[in-house]
């Protein structure tokens, strides 16, 4: 049997030793997507419940993230991942599943000789008090999490847009429930209102346990610029 490449040898030293001490080896849709996402390509990850799709997704850009913190003079207080869910819950989940990888590299960084850095995560919803609605425009999350229905309202407000300005990475999760419908012809719309806002060329990255047909699922991903499509599949029994 054949190896399987060091997927992690391309992450920085610290986001690397978390993930092996922290979760082991990458699964299949890890080692597949991982290649794909850091190549800057548009992606789609079809794979099974429970199989670490959501991290495949997000850990390049925590990795991104964790890089930029650490270079002087670079890092600022601004948006730079956007994760859209169908479900409310969902993304509230979604936000304390970020915290325990963040919190854990941040504690290795000492041993590694590194100085702390600060990268946060919000969640924008309807149910966002007001108050954190405010702070978050003042002091942007590096990660934010939304609905389809909040994206709309912050690309309708002045601080919204500019806060949506400086993003380069959009994650749908649970692509598949938003075909077929008004609510995903919708999202479809605000998401080419985001890529006209923002002044480079956005990547997309679809995550389903439920994708058919695939080929119209990625479609739906890559939008109005379908260049630099990847589509990274689990083992065809377990799609």
């Amino acid at each position: 049997m054949a190896s399987q490449p060091d997927t992690l040898a391309a992450f920085h030293p610290v986001t690397r030793a978390w993930f092996e001490r922290a979760l082991g080896k990458p699964t299949l849709p890890q080692q597949e997507a991982w290649p794909a996402i850091m190549a800057g390509h548009h992606t789609l990850i079809a794979a099974p419940t429970g199989s670490g799709k959501t991290l495949a997704a997000f850990y390049v850009a925590i990795d991104r993230l964790l890089q930029a913190a650490l270079k002087p003079g670079q890092y600022r207080s601004q948006t730079s991942v956007l994760y859209v869910s169908p479900l409310k819950a969902l993304g509230n989940d979604i936000q304390r599943n970020l915290q325990v990888p963040l919190a854990g590299i941040t504690e290795l960084l000492p041993e590694f000789g590194l100085p702390p850095v600060d990268i946060r995560v919000g969640v924008r919803t309807g149910d966002t008090p007001q108050t954190e609605r405010q702070a978050m425009l003042k002091k942007p999350p590096h990660i934010l999490v939304t609905t389809p229905e909040s994206l709309y309202l912050l690309l309708t407000s002045k601080g919204g847009r500019q806060m949506l300005r400086t993003i380069n990475t959009v994650i749908l999760d649970e692509i598949h429930a938003m075909l077929g419908d008004k609510r995903g012809s919708h999202l479809s719309l605000s998401l080419e209102r985001l890529q006209n806002l923002v002044p480079h060329p956005l990547q997309r990255i679809g995550l389903s346990a439920t994708q058919k047909p695939i080929e119209r699922v990625a479609q739906y991903l890559v939008g109005m610029n379908p260049t630099s499509a990847s589509l990274r599949r689990d083992k065809p029994d377990c799609v």
